[in-house]
C-alpha cells in the first residue's frame, strides 16, 4: 500500500476573506508537498475547485504544480480532480495541460479526472444541470488518449468538436505511455466503470472503513473484466482519503484530535458536494460541526476507521485496516482540522519515516511500473499525409534535413 497527501486550498473562517491569509495558506500547502517528498510519501494530490469559499481556494493547481516540479525530486503530483466538462475545461486544453505537466515533471504527473464538486461550483460555468456532466465525462475521457497519439486528430461529437485535423501538442514525455489516468468515484457503479476502463479510482472517505469494501470489490471486479483499457495500460489502483494525526508523543496526538472545531471541513463538504451521499444527522455549514467530545468517542472513531491517531506503531495497526479492505493508496487531507502548521510538518516526518516503510518498501511508484507496460492504441495519421518538402532549416534545428542531430 502506498501513501500520499491531499491539498485543497482549505482556508476556514474569516481568513478566507483576508488576502494575506490566502497567500500564506498557498505557501504552506506547497511547503507540505516539499516536506512530504523528503520522507517516503509517494503522491501529492491537488484539488481544482472554483468559487467554493473556505472549502477550497485552489482554482488553478497546474500553476502550483509547475513550482512543485522544480522543488521536488521523487513525489508524484496529481490533479484531484481536473473537471473535463468542455464547458469548464475544453478537452484539447486538458490534453495539452496534462502532457505539458508530464514533461515538466518528467513522468511524475498523475491525471485525476472528474465532473466537479457539485451544483454550486459548476454553475460558475453556466452549467445548471449537474447530471449533464456525466455524459460529457464519458465522451471526453475516450477522446483525450487519441489526442496524445494521433497527429491529425479531428472529432465531431456531442459536447465538443475539432473540425479538421490538428496535431495536439506536446505529445507525452519521452513518447512512452502517458500519465496515469484516474477518476473521482462515489457510488459503486462508478467504481465498477473505473475498473472496466482500466483507470484508477479516487475515493473520498467520510464513513467507517469497512463500508468501503463493497465499492473496492466492485472496482476490482470491474478491472478483472477489463479487456481493453481506456489508455495504453491499466492503472489498477484504488486511492482512499482519510485524516491522520501521527506523532511520537501519543498523548499529544490524542489531545490534538480533541481540539474544538474538528468536523468543520466535513460540514463544508455537506454544504457544497451535492453529488455524493452524506451521513445522516451530520451538520451542514454554517451549523456547529460535530466534535470529538472525549477519549471514548475518539477510540470509537479510530476503531471504525474514521481517522488514524496515535504514535507510529498503533497508527500502523490502524492503517492495516485499509490494506485489509483492498485499498492500494491511502491519502491524508492536509491541513486536517485542528492540526497546526508545525504539527503537520512533524506528522509528515514521523509518519513518513516510521509508518510508510512498514507498508511500502518499494522505491518505485506502482503507476510508474504500470506505465512501463504501455502499448500504443492509435496510429499517427488517419488521413493521407500531404507531400510537402521543406528546403531549408535554421542551423539550430535539433535534427537537420539529412538526419544529422545537433543535440
Amino acid at each position: 500500500m502506498e501513501f500520499g497527501v491531499f491539498l485543497n486550498g482549505y482556508l476556514p473562517g474569516p481568513a478566507a476573506h483576508d488576502p494575506a491569509c490566502e497567500h500564506e495558506m498557498l505557501k504552506r500547502e506547497m511547503a507540505y508537498v516539499i516536506e512530504a517528498d523528503k520522507y517516503n510519501w509517494k503522491y501529492a494530490w491537488l484539488g481544482e475547485h472554483h468559487t467554493l469559499t473556505e472549502y477550497s481556494h485552489m482554482s488553478a493547481p497546474e500553476v502550483v504544480m509547475g513550482y512543485l516540479a522544480h522543488a521536488t525530486e521523487r513525489i508524484h503530483v496529481g490533479t484531484g480532480i481536473m473537471n473535463i466538462s468542455p464547458r469548464v475545461n475544453h478537452p484539447v486544453r486538458c490534453a495539452e495541460r496534462v502532457t505539458m505537466l508530464d514533461h515538466v515533471f518528467e513522468g511524475r504527473f498523475e491525471w485525476g479526472t472528474g465532473r466537479g464538486a457539485g451544483s454550486h461550483e459548476i454553475a460558475t460555468f453556466n452549467i445548471l444541470d449537474k447530471n449533464s456532466t456525466k455524459a460529457e465525462w464519458n465522451e471526453v475521457i475516450r477522446q483525450i488518449p487519441r489526442m496524445w497519439e494521433e497527429k491529425d486528430y479531428m472529432y465531431e461529437g456531442e459536447s465538443f468538436t475539432v473540425p479538421y485535423p490538428h496535431n495536439v501538442l506536446p505529445k507525452p514525455y519521452q513518447g512512452k505511455g502517458h500519465p496515469p489516468i484516474w477518476v473521482g468515484c462515489g457510488n459503486p457503479g462508478t467504481f465498477t466503470q473505473a475498473g472496466e476502463l482500466g483507470i484508477g479510482a479516487i475515493a473520498f472517505n467520510f464513513e467507517p472503513i469497512y463500508n468501503l469494501k463493497g465499492r473496492i470489490d466492485a472496482y476490482k471486479e470491474g478491472i478483472a473484466n477489463c479487456t481493453e483499457p481506456l489508455g495504453q495500460y491499466m492503472n489498477d489502483n484504488v486511492m482512499m482519503t482519510n485524516a491522520v494525526i501521527c506523532l511520537n508523543d501519543r498523548d499529544k496526538a490524542r489531545q490534538i484530535a480533541l481540539r474544538r472545531g474538528r468536523g468543520y471541513l466535513y460540514s463544508m463538504v455537506c454544504n457544497y458536494h451535492d453529488t455524493i451521499p452524506h451521513q445522516e444527522g451530520v451538520p451542514v455549514w454554517p451549523e456547529r460541526p460535530h466534535t470529538i467530545t472525549d477519549e471514548s468517542m475518539l477510540d470509537y472513531l479510530i476503531e471504525g476507521g474514521w481517522l488514524l491517531c496515535g504514535e507510529p506503531d498503533e497508527v500502523a495497526e490502524q492503517a492495516e485496516k485499509y490494506q485489509t479492505v483492498g485499498c492500494d493508496q491511502l491519502v491524508f487531507g492536509l491541513p486536517s482540522d485542528s492540526l497546526m502548521e508545525d504539527e503537520i510538518h512533524e506528522m509528515l516526518e514521523v509518519f513518513g519515516s516510521k509508518v510508510i516503510p512498514q507498508f511500502d518498501p518499494d522505491p518505485t511508484h506502482s503507476t510508474t511500473r504500470y506505465r512501463q507496460t504501455a502499448k500504443r492504441k492509435y496510429q499517427d495519421f488517419n488521413f493521407p499525409v500531404p507531400d510537402i518538402t521543406v528546403e531549408e532549416l535554421p542551423t539550430n534545428a535539433m535534427i537537420q534535413l539529412d538526419g544529422t542531430r545537433t543535440i
